[in-house]
């Protein structure tokens, strides 16, 4: 266990119909997601739809999931964007709605150097005292962070975490041996391999769905119960296939969740659509 939990789930933020935020479909979302085995809720993540989300809806879910969870489990904000002083005014209204911790995606669409992703991720740990978990996505931001700048970010005090949503196992573990950084697997398909070589949990969209059972997953890799792990895995590869593999994981969540009547509509904003059964 660490300071960000194991069995974190990737959000989603419903909303009404026409885009607004869904309040009744938040407060029994969070019900849903404690009840059924999450230990961490990452709120306002790419799953939450966080590039649609203003400053102050942002900070306006990070104060209602905190108030709904308690002490039940962490609540990581996710303050990521494009640009510095955006993500250091983020991170500073996160910790004072209440969050446990940050997560701070690699900028994205600047393309910076990596001399750049040191500088803004070192701005915004250095902004407030919560911890912060790093989210390596290049698929989704056009950049990755080199092993080199994960093991000099690691010197940070308040840098504690990798999200890993890179896929390189070869990398991930070799940045695990040279620093004390706890790796999440932010990629559904690849779970049970990062957990098998040392990941400390995972970050998970199927999770809003099927929490219980990414808790098994985590639960017997650490007992060491490989076989029981990989039919685990193999009962999940079907909702994860059509989470993650058919359109966009969000709005499949959303979907899914609304089928399954923890919240009253599948509604996202544009760019995204609607899918309309999970």
């Amino acid at each position: 266990m660490t300071e960000f939990g194991a069995n974190l789930v990737a959000m989603v933020t419903p909303m009404q119909p026409g885009g607004a935020l869904c309040e009744p479909g938040l407060a029994r979302l969070v019900d849903h997601l404690l009840a059924t085995g999450c230990d961490g809720l990452v709120v306002g993540s790419t799953t939450g739809e966080s590039p649609t989300l203003s400053g102050a809806e942002s900070a306006g879910l990070i104060r209602a999931v905190v108030a709904r969870t308690g002490d039940r489990a962490r609540v990581i904000a996710g303050v990521g964007t494009h640009d510095t002083a955006t993500s250091v005014r983020r991170a500073r209204e996160a910790e004072a709605a209440g969050a446990d911790a940050l997560l701070l995606v690699c900028p994205y669409y600047s393309r910076p150097t990596q001399a750049g992703v040191l500088a803004h991720c070192r701005a915004v740990a250095d902004a407030t005292e919560l911890p912060v978990m790093l989210y390596d996505v290049p698929a989704r931001t056009g950049l990755a962070m080199t092993p080199a700048t994960l093991i000099e970010l690691a010197g940070h005090p308040r840098i504690r975490a990798v999200k890993d949503a890179k896929g390189d196992l070869a990398e991930a573990t070799t940045v695990m041996s040279r620093t004390s950084l706890a790796y999440y697997c932010g990629i559904d398909e690849l779970n049970l391999p990062y957990l098998a070589c040392g990941a400390a949990g995972l970050v998970s969209v199927v999770a809003n769905v099927a929490a219980g059972r990414t808790a098994d997953l985590i639960r017997t890799v650490r007992d060491g119960d490989l076989e029981r792990a990989r039919a685990i895995n193999k009962e999940l590869m079907p909702v994860t296939d059509r989470l993650m593999r058919a359109g966009t994981g969000a709005a499949n969540a959303k979907a899914a969740l609304a089928d399954l009547g923890i919240i009253p509509h599948a509604s996202v904003r544009l760019p995204l659509v609607e899918a309309k059964t999970a």
